[in-house]
This record gives C-alpha cells, sequence and structure tokens, in this order.
C-alpha cells in the first residue's frame, strides 16, 4: 500500500472530501494532502531498510474547524503516524480558514 493509500483509508470516513494535492469541488470544508519529504531512515548493508514518509494534511474550512481537526489528528494517529507539527493559517485571499497538520510514518 502507498503512504497516499494510508492517508486516504485513516481519513476514509471523516465526512468531508479528502483530495491528493488539490481540491475542485464545491464544498466549504475539505481536506488535501500531500508528501513533502520521502527520506531513508536506516540502512543495512546499502540498502535501504526504513523509508520515513513526510506527509502534510491540510484542513480547510469557511467555519470553526476545530472538531475535524481533532478527529483528523486522532484517526491519523491511529493509522500509525507521529505528529510533528500543527499550524493554524488564513488564507486571505480565498477568505477561508487553513490547519497545516504535519505527520511522520516510518515503513519498512
Amino acid at each position: 500500500m502507498s503512504i497516499n493509500q494510508d492517508v486516504i483509508t485513516a481519513l476514509g470516513d471523516i465526512k468531508v472530501p479528502v483530495s491528493f494535492q488539490t481540491y475542485t469541488g464545491a464544498a466549504d470544508t475539505y481536506i488535501t494532502f500531500f508528501t513533502y519529504l520521502d527520506k531513508p531512515e536506516q540502512h543495512a548493508d546499502d540498502k535501504e531498510l526504513v523509508t520515513g514518509h513526510y506527509v502534510q494534511v491540510d484542513v480547510w474550512s469557511k467555519k470553526d474547524y476545530t472538531d475535524l481537526v481533532k478527529a483528523v489528528h486522532e484517526k491519523m494517529l491511529a493509522a500509525g503516524f507521529i505528529k510533528q507539527s500543527f499550524y493554524d493559517l488564513y488564507e486571505d485571499d480565498v477568505k477561508i480558514y487553513h490547519k497545516a497538520m504535519r505527520f511522520f510514518k516510518e515503513v519498512m
């Protein structure tokens, strides 16, 4: 399974659209995600044994997204991701609240 599929599976029942990189629908609340870094975490005998996947999940909403962010956080942790950092943003040009949530997962 790919790391993208891991994210989609983790957030599958979140009840808002979840999309890789961009969203083109009409919902006022949605989630996008992307991998911002894949790198080797462990080597042995000149082979990569463990890959670290660094993923950003972005929650976008025109209203309070506190409960949704909490649900995303819980589901990502349950799927084996580790929290790295979260950022609150507001995209003034499109008038939307934006929560950037960064996670890490090791895959053998």
